[in-house]
């Protein structure tokens, strides 16, 4: 009953009715597009050959199902990733980028644009290596200069315009857009991952489907409750006031999840270069090339233990860099002491800052190591069932869960604010 009256405000206010619906539109367009393929390729030998690729089918599933239509989204928001991460690496070794990150809603925004910007000729790169990739794999067998020109410039729009749509969305509508973008394209796969999975299930293996079926459950509530999960940190404030003369008290909410599903996007991006790369020079004519190639295919294949290592040990470093950058302990230490605030038994300044470090790694190392599990379940889960569809069962519930999280929150506080207005309005 609570959550048919949530409904009912969600839709009676008519503010937030239109943001859903405009999102709604955003998701309609963009599928609309994922079918739409680049023209000059054989689709049908195309799907073949990401039906026979675990690596291929990763990357499927992260574009929206996009790639095995090789629709003119087909890069999804690779590029666009792949272009945040060198920004983000960029700023630890520039000190004007990492200032103009701190000017706030101004600096925020220069920062995007130069991720803009920076994402157009890796997308160029990137369409000109996926024609390399279906060239080697024949199912591009002549292209004339002119039709590869047309081919990279529309794949290269549909990221760019695909960006331009995430962008509405967390401007119009709900959400973060890029979140929301990859939350669309993974969800709209899963009737595929489910109708491929009822063509080919055998009655034997009814007790496999159980524990898949298990897994995916408690993935679901790990998720939950690590999202949830915060360790308070009790802060009081000297300040007295007149209206409450004893010290008042807050806390400093610390996430055990604060980088969200953000490493285990960077660690996908980069996993897969390996073996993407490789793909390119497998039919080189240098056969040391050639055997090079082949060697690292095999090594990164998704189900070996090298890839799996690699892209657990991966998660974690991306977990730590990223809450290093999202949770600055000298620029909020700083901030206690200009506020007259403290941490009971802790000096301000310094020592703040090493406290909070020293709490901020302790609880992020818990976080790291889940998202690090939560990454390699799908390898872990298809040894134990056998079930090759499971490849989108860790990474993809935690990306889906974890924005269905964040936008019931963002509805959430819309609809306090739409409260606050009309008890406002009444006085």
């Amino acid at each position: 009953m609570k959550y048919l009256n949530t409904l009912s405000r969600i839709f009676k206010s008519r503010e937030l009715r239109k943001k859903i619906l405009f999102t709604a539109l955003i998701f309609f367009i963009f599928r609309l597009f994922a079918h739409v393929p680049v023209p000059g390729v054989d689709i049908v030998a195309l799907k073949h050959l990401f039906a026979s690729s675990q690596l291929l089918s990763l990357l499927d599933i992260f574009s929206g199902g996009t790639l095995a239509n090789f629709s003119v989204m087909s890069l999804g928001l690779n590029p666009y990733i792949n272009a945040s991460i060198i920004i983000q690496l960029l700023q630890l070794v520039f000190p004007k980028l990492e200032e103009l990150a701190k000017e706030g809603e101004a600096g925020r925004e220069k920062i995007n644009q130069y991720t803009r910007y920076l994402a157009v000729p890796l997308t160029v790169m990137q369409a000109f290596g996926m024609y390399i990739l279906l060239k080697n794999s024949q199912i591009i067998t002549t292209v004339t200069p002119l039709t590869l020109l047309s081919m990279i410039a529309t794949m290269t729009a549909g990221t760019i315009f695909l960006m331009w749509l995430g962008e509405l969305i967390s401007e119009k509508g709900i959400g973060n857009g890029i979140s929301m973008v990859i939350f669309a394209g993974i969800v709209g796969r899963f009737p595929v991952s489910i109708a491929q999975t009822a063509s080919v299930f055998d009655p034997s293996q009814i007790r496999n489907v159980f524990i898949f079926v298990a897994m995916a459950l408690l993935v679901i509530v790990s998720i939950v409750f690590v999202t949830e999960a915060k360790r308070p940190i009790p802060v009081n404030y000297s300040r007295r006031s007149l209206a409450s003369p004893k010290d008042s008290s807050n806390y400093i909410p610390l996430r055990v999840n604060q980088a969200g599903v953000i490493p285990i996007i960077f660690a996908v991006s980069l996993i897969l270069l390996p073996t993407t790369f490789a793909r390119f020079f497998e039919q080189s004519p240098n056969v040391f090339i050639a055997n090079l190639a082949q060697n690292i295919q095999r090594l990164f294949k998704p189900d070996d233990y090298l890839y799996n290592i690699t892209y657990f040990l991966l998660v974690v470093v991306f977990t730590y860099f990223y809450t290093t950058v999202a949770f600055n302990t000298k620029q909020l230490s700083e901030m206690l002491m200009k506020q007259g605030g403290f941490i009971p038994g802790i000096r301000p300044g310094t020592a703040t800052k090493k406290y909070l470090d020293f709490i901020s790694f302790r609880i992020t190392l818990f976080g790291a190591i889940f998202l690090g599990l939560i990454a390699i379940l799908p390898s872990i889960g298809q040894k134990l069932t056998g079930i090759q569809t499971l490849i989108i069962g860790g990474t993809g519930l935690l990306i889906i869960v974890s924005v269905v999280l964040e936008t019931a929150k963002q509805i959430e506080s819309q609809l306090v604010t739409k409260d606050y207005d009309s008890f406002l309005k009444r006085r």
